[in-house]
């Protein structure tokens, strides 16, 4: 017997995935950073990345299906590449800038799940309510890479003084 909430669970899940991938860039973030205050921020967000996988999983089990529990193949492969990355650059702006370039990405999936006609109300209600946390996150990043780049350009010495 075909479940008639198969569509919904199938977005959910597709957010859960790109929400543990999420949850765990940032923990693997905060286990490369050097600076205690981008350790304890980036150990926040993954908690924060988690919760929301949490309610997204609450809500799949509560339209009948099994909620994601791993994230997705290429995110591991890709968090391997900025392993490299961060060991041979030592520059946790390569890190905010990958991080923030991660935020873009996830913010595009929760927006795209809500334009997605084939979902319920309750659903859109959902994903509309894990966007706003996510939304919030992103720009936050993004201020933080703004201020890290203008950090960076004021301390070159062909920046005007």
């Amino acid at each position: 017997m075909s479940n008639p909430n198969a569509h919904d669970i199938k977005v959910l899940n597709g957010l859960i995935e790109t929400t543990l991938d999420s949850a765990d860039g940032y923990r693997e973030a905060a286990e490369q950073t050097q600076d205690p205050h981008y350790r304890t921020l980036f150990e926040r967000r993954s908690s924060e990345r988690q919760q929301v996988v949490d309610e997204l999983s609450a809500a799949v089990r509560g339209l009948g299906g099994d909620p994601e529990s791993d994230g997705s193949i290429l995110a591991k492969a890709h968090r391997a590449f900025l392993d490299v990355k961060h060991a041979l650059l030592r520059n946790d702006d390569s890190v905010v800038g990958s991080i923030n370039s991660g935020e873009g990405f996830i913010a595009n999936k929760y927006e795209k799940a809500l334009e997605d006609t084939g979902i319920s109300a309750t659903t859109r209600e959902t994903i509309r309510r894990a966007y706003a946390a996510v939304k919030t996150e992103h720009e936050q990043m993004e201020a933080l890479k703004h201020s890290l780049e203008g950090q960076r350009d004021a301390a070159n010495p062909l920046f005007p003084q």
